[in-house]
C-alpha cells in the first residue's frame, strides 16, 4: 500500500518570502523549508497540532535562514548545504548532492543547483511530484545570479525541465507579478505567457498567492526555462535586472 501523500502548507514570512510545511500523515513528522523567521512557522504549525522536528535549508542568505535558530532552540534539526556550512552557523546536518532529506517514508533527494549562491540545494520528492527551488526556479522566473553564472543557472533550468510536467514546484518568494510583466516582453508573441500574466494579476488583485506552480507551466512560460541555451539566458537575466516594468 502506498504511503500517504505528504501535505504541503505554504506560510508567508517577511514581505514576501514562502515559507513551507511539510507533513507526513503516517508518522506525524513534520519539517520545514527555508523558515525565514520563525513565528509564523512555527504557529502554522501549532494551529495544525503539528510539532516541527526539521528544517530543511536551500542556502545561506538570511531570508531563508532567519528563523533557523529559533526552529533550533523549539526542536527541529537543521539540514542544510555542507558547501555553505561555514555561513549557517544553526546546521546540524550537511548535505549535498546525491544526499537524501527523510520523513516518514518519503525521501527527497538534495540536488547541487548553484548560480543564485554557490552551494544552493534543491528538494526533490520524485514519487511526491514536489520541488523544492528556493531561490533558483520562480514562477515565470529565476534567481539573481549572486554567486554564479549563466551557465550553471541553464543546467539548472535544463535539469528541472526534464522532470515531469506535474511536479509542483514550492519556490521562495511571491515574485510572479514581476516575473509575469517581465516574461510578455521577453516573449511578446507568446498567447500563453499573456493569457498567465492576467490570470497573475487578477490572483494578485485578490491577494492571493500565484505558487506552487508546476514543472509544465514553467516549461511553457517561464522565458528562463525557454531561453534554449546558457547565453540566451544570461541575456535574459541582465534585461531583467534593469526591467522597471
Amino acid at each position: 500500500m502506498a504511503a500517504p501523500a505528504l501535505e504541503i502548507v505554504r506560510v508567508p514570512v517577511l514581505s514576501d518570502n514562502y515559507a513551507w510545511l511539510v507533513f507526513d500523515p503516517l508518522t506525524q513528522e513534520v519539517a520545514a523549508v527555508d523558515p525565514g523567521e520563525a513565528e509564523p512557522v512555527l504557529a502554522a504549525a501549532a494551529a495544525r497540532g503539528w510539532h516541527v522536528s526539521q528544517v530543511w535549508t536551500t542556502h545561506w542568505h538570511p531570508d531563508h535562514t532567519g528563523g533557523n535558530a529559533a526552529m533550533k532552540a523549539a526542536g527541529a534539526t537543521i539540514t542544510g548545504p555542507r558547501a555553505e556550512r561555514d555561513r549557517i552557523p544553526t546546521l546540524d546536518t550537511l548535505v549535498a548532492e546525491g544526499d537524501v532529506v527523510r520523513i516518514g517514508s518519503h525521501t527527497g533527494h538534495v540536488l547541487a543547483v548553484p548560480g543564485h549562491t554557490a552551494g544552493h540545494l534543491a528538494f526533490h520528492f520524485a514519487e511526491d511530484k514536489a520541488l523544492f527551488t528556493g531561490d533558483t526556479l520562480f514562477a515565470m522566473g529565476c534567481g539573481r545570479l549572486f554567486e554564479g553564472t549563466a551557465a550553471e543557472m541553464w543546467a539548472n533550468m535544463e535539469r528541472y525541465a526534464a522532470m515531469p510536467d506535474d511536479t509542483r514546484v514550492y519556490c521562495g518568494h511571491e515574485y510572479t507579478a514581476g516575473n509575469a510583466a517581465f516574461a510578455v516582453t521577453a516573449e511578446p508573441d507568446n498567447d500563453v505567457i499573456a493569457t498567465r500574466r492576467a490570470e497573475v494579476d487578477r490572483l494578485r488583485a485578490a491577494g492571493e498567492a500565484t505558487v506552487p506552480t508546476s514543472i509544465g507551466r514553467e516549461r511553457a512560460t517561464n522565458p528562463f526555462m525557454r531561453a534554449g541555451s546558457a547565453e540566451a539566458l544570461a541575456r535574459l537575466r541582465e534585461a531583467k535586472d534593469n526591467f522597471r516594468g
